[in-house]
């Protein structure tokens, strides 16, 4: 049925629950995606006067950035950029550049024009710097067309930006999309520019906890409305269907996880620690999230069901989320543990 109606429809995207996606681009989406490609290849090449290695930089914020969409596909739908412009389902190309421009060209020019800040200073103007790049650009995919949002964030939107048209959200989504990304560029710009980090003797137990926390509830949040928490104690809900308990457990598997690597394994170095970190996690994570799925705790949307193939491992758990779970650790690893090497190292400041 699904070829036959996107014979029928040609230039558009039948999802698993038949529901068409236009791809079909207008002129001024076109001359959108054209100034995208030119502006990527001009921050690279105005960048790369001062700073060596961009485009392996660049390659590092495009892997985080396409992680995290690839991860979050569900929230939004990226519609009118041409059949040429998807990688999968609505996950665009084009997008992934025109974020990943965005961030190397803040952090760059941050680190190039602030080089005396601390490594967590830099961190926090990128940050600032990308919410006003990143509040213009969803403006402007909004008015061209480009960008919807699913029912389920369309449940949890605050309201609305006047004159722009975007989602008072953003104004969180951003700040927190951008960490992760950020956080992701800063340690494995570590591994690219063969930093030097001491492993530290006596470790800040309470304060790595709540970088943790931080970073796994925070994102929580904002993927709130992809899947469900049900039938947990009322009291355990922080937020919604945020709860102590799914996002506790988390954040005490991460934290345990990077605490007993890190012992045991210091003598890796940072890239294959990292590899270390995301199997070791997604190991315990993936069985626990099975269960969670079988008993009805986690209840997937349906916007993330409508693209899942029904490839199901043991009979409960989709080959979607098993997928996702890396991705998902991926981000979130990364930026714990650069606050953490940061904050530790003297030699990063």
């Amino acid at each position: 049925m699904k070829p036959l109606l996107e014979s029928l429809f040609p230039g558009r995207e039948i999802n698993m629950a038949g529901e068409i996606f236009d791809r079909t681009p207008g002129t001024g989406i076109i001359v959108f995606e054209v100034l995208i490609i030119l502006a990527t290849m001009a921050s690279i090449f105005y960048l790369g006067k001062i700073k060596k290695k961009v485009p392996q930089r660049y390659l590092i914020i495009v892997t985080g950035i396409f992680i995290f969409e690839m991860f979050t596909g569900p929230m939004w739908n990226n519609l009118h950029l041409g059949v040429w412009a998807y990688l999968y389902h609505d996950v665009s190309w084009i997008l992934t550049m025109g974020w990943s421009t965005c961030i190397l060209f803040s952090v760059l020019l941050t680190e190039h024009f602030l080089p005396g800040l601390p490594p967590a200073k830099r961190f926090l103007v990128s940050l600032l710097a990308m919410l006003g790049l990143g509040v213009a650009g969803e403006t402007i995919v909004v008015k061209l067309g480009i960008r919807t949002y699913s029912p389920e964030v369309h449940e949890v939107i605050w309201g609305y930006v006047p004159f722009l048209d975007i989602p008072l959200n953003v104004f969180y989504y951003i700040p927190v999309f951008t960490a992760l990304v950020i956080g992701f560029y800063g340690y494995w710009s570590l591994v690219l520019d063969d930093k030097p980090v001491m492993p530290m003797k006596k470790r800040k137990w309470g304060r790595d906890f709540l970088i943790a926390l931080a970073g796994i509830l925070l994102f929580e949040i904002m993927i709130e409305p992809m899947v469900t928490n049900a039938n947990l104690p009322k009291w355990s809900y922080i937020y919604r269907d945020i709860s102590l308990l799914i996002t506790g457990g988390w954040i005490l598997i991460v934290w345990l996880s990077l605490k007993i690597i890190d012992r045991y394994f210091i003598w890796l170095e940072l890239g294959h620690r990292f590899i270390l970190y995301v199997i070791t996690i997604g190991i315990i994570a993936m069985p626990a999230e099975a269960w969670l799925i079988s008993e009805k705790i986690r209840v997937y949307g349906p916007s993330a069901v409508r693209d899942m193939s029904g490839i199901k491992f043991f009979g409960m758990i989709p080959v979607e989320v098993i997928f996702a779970i890396p991705l998902y650790f991926a981000l979130v690893v990364a930026f714990i543990r650069y606050w953490e090497l940061i904050l530790d190292n003297r030699s990063l400041q």
